[in-house]
């Protein structure tokens, strides 16, 4: 009894020693075998509550749903337990900083880190390779982060903001818009993102015209598309500005049935309608300044419904979404759009780190190996995400080269207030999805620019006929001129006056007045191609047609003086010149004409070239303006041209009026017309002087330019013509009229005044030589010879061709 009492406590001693030591054992493998419990893998994120984009208000929650969801997963990572230690970086790279300090050196090991915002996502991308760590992003679309040289380690599960600009570019073309304006807040995201739509548009044939951008204050950057005429205007900015552009579109009346505005699709759907103490505009303003904008946006929710990886449907993710977040309303919960993305990235992670736990064993390695030295398993779990493809409530889940998510594109407008969608874009297709139920304030999409019709001015037709007529009434009478002068060249008062040198002159006129028909064709008459020709035919017919009337007539009163203001010793050689050298002359100023215009036309063509006047508004609210156009014959050096050729004709016509004045008390026989010749060369000098600069000056006014110069030209003919052959056939007639009866007698009564004035000259001049004498008996026998050859002809008038009138008109005198 006694040995049993003292063995007791020994007993209880050993049951105890037995108990603790089972007790070590059972920790001891609880801590060394994996079956036994979950090991943590740890996830560094950063989540912007508040600042520019304040995404981390659904995106957190929208993550922590999808590592509930894995955890609970027995075929994902069944070893390994997924946490998540997050802050708030205020979407501020100076804050993203010093949190991504505390990240890194605070334990545990993080294995991934997961931004959002583009600006801290860069300065964590950057960092991140040297400390070989993946970094996976849910909000941030910077085109910048599409770099693998700068970020070899960076994905991201919402796509880049370059992928809004294929989509833009297909809407652009859709409403043939070539011409649009952009206005961008200054961050890396937008301008890389407006560099990217730059290059893009410029290769579809699409000009950038206006390039706006601002830091804090857009007011002038609004004024500056006000002022350059922007109509169709992408803007890139962040939601809080985006407030303070549209205030400012609203001032300016940068809205309406004549614009459309782009913007990013990601904002809250009721953004323009949250209170902001920064602008000054009510809600009944801001609503009406953004109505009609249309919104790109890349599809972040499943459209179609089917179980992924997380065996949720798109809807269902938003009830237990909108379950987690309480009841609050989906559009002031700052990243409810961008949540399936970061419930996607989770899904897209923990696939990875599970598709890695295989090749990682077969190296002799596990997960919870990874530090910040160790290079394989970041290498194994970059492959891992470069190969991912699953079906999340994003919807399909692939990147590419660069580590950016592939995905459609939804396209949005805002119609009574609220966005409807209106289409997709498939870019990695191509593929354009139209609902056609887009809507506009107008009859349809505006014009992207103000549209400008080009008019061109013609001539007026009544105009054109008019003179017309009259031209070719003087083109019969040139002919009927130069038939007369040529049936009658054997009558001797006809030769007298140098009949070939009066052909030409008809000619000429002829040629001047066809040049009426070509000078009133313009674009409504013929195809502008032709225009050359008929500028030809202008240049041409005016410059010949001058050359022969008039240098037949310079040639006339050329010679006259030529003789008449010699000395005496050589006025006999002289009076005796031969024919030939008057179409010499004439030949030689056609020549040099020629030559000038076929050197023109070698060196320097006339074209057809177009002017443009001041832009005209036509009456009514219309959005168009009126371009009067006016087509002119020139070329490139015209006006060296037409100062060679007008100072050469001024030279011509000046000398020409010298010699009419010094000739016109002269009387000759061999051009017994040189008095009508200085007449018409008097008129059509004083023409050409006027018409020449005053259609210069009137280039731009079709018709009256047209007018000048036509009626100067049929003035100046029908004046020579009238002038030349006129008097010519009523003395040569063979008909007597009452004014042929009246020239004849005329003539006659004058040779026997200037007879009778002889006789009593040579009376009183007894002192006279006797060479006068002789010369003046000579040219009295002459002139009684000419007074016989009259009468003659006055007889057989009188004979054959007496009217009853003028057998009347003798009784009475």
């Amino acid at each position: 009894m006694a040995v049993s009492c003292q063995s007791l406590p020994e007993v209880r001693r050993s049951i105890i020693g037995q108990t603790l030591i089972f007790a070590s054992l059972t920790l001891l493998l609880s801590w060394s075998c994996p079956a036994l419990g979950k090991k943590k893998l740890y996830i560094g994120a950063l989540f912007p509550m508040s600042g520019g984009w304040p995404g981390g208000q659904a995106c957190l929650p929208s993550a922590q749903m999808a590592l509930d969801l894995v955890n609970k997963r027995t075929d994902i990572l069944p070893e390994y337990e997924l946490e998540l230690i997050h802050y708030d970086s205020m979407c501020d790279p100076g804050e993203a900083t010093k949190l991504l300090y505390d990240l890194l050196y605070t334990e545990p090991i993080k294995m991934v880190l997961m931004p959002g915002c583009s600006s801290v996502s860069t300065l964590v991308a950057e960092a991140a390779r040297m400390w070989n760590l993946i970094v996976l992003s849910y909000g941030s679309s910077s085109p910048a982060l599409s770099n693998r040289q700068r970020f070899p380690t960076f994905f991201r599960t919402h796509p880049s903001a370059t992928l809004h600009n294929p989509t833009r570019v297909q809407l652009f073309q859709k409403w043939k818009w070539t011409k649009i304006a952009t206005i961008q807040q200054t961050t890396e995201v937008f301008t890389s993102t407006l560099d990217d739509l730059e290059a893009r548009t410029k290769e579809a044939g699409i000009e950038i015209s206006v390039r706006q951008s601002f830091l804090t204050d857009p007011a002038p950057a609004v004024k500056n598309l006000k002022r350059q005429d922007a109509r169709i205007i992408v803007g890139l900015f962040y939601e809080t500005e985006a407030r303070k552009v549209f205030c400012e579109v609203y001032k300016e009346k940068l809205y309406g049935k004549k614009y459309v505005w782009f913007l990013i699709g990601w904002y809250a759907d009721n953004w323009f309608k949250i209170k902001d103490p920064s602008i000054n505009c009510t809600v009944e303003q801001m609503t009406e300044a953004v109505e009609g904008h249309v919104t790109t946006e890349i599809v972040m929710l499943n459209p179609e419904t089917v179980r992924g990886a997380s065996n949720l449907t798109s809807q269902e993710f938003l009830n237990q979404l909108m379950s987690k977040l309480g009841g609050k309303n989906p559009e002031e919960t700052g990243g409810f759009q961008e949540a399936p993305l970061a419930y996607d990235a989770v899904w897209a992670l923990a696939l990875a780190l599970n598709k890695t736990v295989g090749p990682l064993k077969a190296k002799g390695r596990r997960l919870e190996d990874f530090n910040y030295n160790n290079r394989d398993i970041t290498a194994e779990i970059y492959r891992a995400l470069n190969t991912s493809s699953f079906e999340g409530v994003s919807g399909h889940v692939v990147f590419d080269a660069q580590g950016s998510r592939m995905a459609w594109t939804l396209i949005e407008q805002l119609q009574g207030g609220s966005y409807k969608k209106i289409g997709y874009f498939d870019s990695t297709k191509g593929n354009l999805s139209w609902y056609g139920n887009d809507k506009w304030i107008g009859p349809g999409p505006p014009a992207d620019q103000t549209v400008v019709i080009e008019v061109f001015r013609f001539l007026s037709q009544k105009l054109f006929v008019s003179v017309s007529v009259f031209a070719g009434l003087g083109i019969l009478l040139g002919i009927v001129c130069l038939t007369f002068n040529i049936y009658n060249s054997n009558v001797r008062y006809i030769q007298n006056s140098q009949p070939y040198l009066n052909n030409m002159t008809a000619v000429g006129c002829m040629m001047a007045l066809a040049a009426v028909f070509p000078l009133g064709l313009d674009g409504h008459h013929i195809h502008r191609k032709q225009f050359p020709v008929v500028c030809q035919f202008r240049l041409w017919l005016l410059g010949l047609g001058f050359s022969l009337a008039y240098g037949s007539m310079f040639t006339k009163i050329w010679w006259v003086h030529t003789v008449f203001t010699k000395k005496d010793d050589k006025k006999e050689k002289r009076k005796h010149l031969e024919p030939w050298k008057l179409y010499a002359t004439v030949g030689v100023l056609l020549v040099i004409d020629v030559l000038s215009l076929m050197i023109w036309q070698i060196v320097d063509p006339l074209h057809i070239t177009v002017e443009k006047f001041v832009r005209e508004a036509p009456k009514g609210d219309l959005d168009v303006l009126i371009q009067p156009l006016l087509e002119h014959c020139s070329s490139d050096k015209m006006n060296t041209w037409l100062g060679v050729v007008y100072g050469y004709k001024g030279l011509l016509l000046l000398l020409g009026i010298f010699l009419a004045y010094e000739t016109k008390s002269i009387s000759t026989e061999k051009i017994n017309d040189h008095r009508a010749v200085g007449m018409a060369i008097y008129n059509v000098s004083v023409l050409c002087m006027i018409t020449a600069p005053v259609t210069m000056i009137l280039s731009s006014q079709q018709d009256a330019s047209f007018a000048f110069a036509s009626l100067a030209i049929v003035f100046s003919v029908y004046i020579t013509l009238v002038v030349l052959f006129v008097p010519k056939s009523v003395t040569t007639v063979p008909v007597l009229t009452f004014w042929g009866l009246y020239s004849i007698m005329r003539r006659l009564i004058t040779r026997g005044e200037w007879q009778s004035d002889t006789q009593e000259t040579m009376k009183t001049q007894g002192s006279s030589t006797n060479n006068n004498d002789e010369e003046k008996s000579r040219q009295l026998e002459r002139e009684n010879k000419e007074l016989q050859k009259i009468i003659q002809e006055v007889q057989v008038l009188f004979c054959t061709s007496l009217s009853t009138d003028s057998r009347q008109f003798l009784r009475t005198y």
